[in-house]
């Protein structure tokens, strides 16, 4: 949102250069620039304790993929603090392990995302009334189950990162049993 009239007082703000950042909305009454505002939300990919990843079905969002934990930042909240919230307000785990992965800029909504891989060793969910279902599934799986990462969707990029990562884990980890079993 790009403002016009301060959301303090009221008064019709200006055009100030405000060094680095070029002209900015300012109100002279107030003395205070106005940046543009924008939301901020927390999407999560959720992984169990076997590996295999949380993914909702949420019709209001799409009938047609399977969506990540995902929740607005509210005031006063970290960023952290909501995709800890969001999971367990969505689909009732608990998360023992949050990794900040990235953020990035979802054009389409107009949202600032902030993206997490959340470690839970629970099992069960219990779901809040906007997830229609939730279930676990196969990393590999679940990318072809999210809207396509080519598409600009968060999401695929999230579990793209999450199975790239996996696949080289377990790469690593066969170099080192070979080079283990040649000594």
């Amino acid at each position: 949102m790009r403002f016009t009239y301060c959301p303090d007082c009221g008064s019709k703000l200006t055009l100030r250069v405000l060094g680095d950042e070029g002209e900015v909305p300012y109100c002279v009454s107030c003395a205070r620039p106005w940046f543009d505002s924008f939301p901020t939300a927390a999407i999560v990919l959720v992984v169990s304790a076997d590996g295999k990843v949380a993914l909702l079905d949420q019709h209001y969002i799409s009938t047609v993929y399977k969506n990540l934990v995902s929740g607005y930042v509210k005031p006063g909240e970290s960023a952290e603090e909501t995709a800890l919230r969001e999971v367990e307000e969505e689909i009732g785990v608990h998360i023992h392990t949050l990794e900040l992965q990235f953020t990035r800029w979802f054009e389409r909504s107009g949202v600032l995302m902030i993206g997490f891989i959340g470690y839970t060793d629970d099992a069960d969910f219990t779901l809040s009334s906007e997830v229609n279902a939730a279930g676990w599934f196969d990393p590999a799986e679940a990318a072809s189950l999210v809207h396509p990462k080519e598409s600009g969707s968060v999401s695929g990029v999230l579990v793209d990162l999450y199975l790239q990562r996996r696949l080289a884990d377990e790469t690593q980890r066969d170099v080192f049993v070979e080079l283990h079993d040649r000594d």
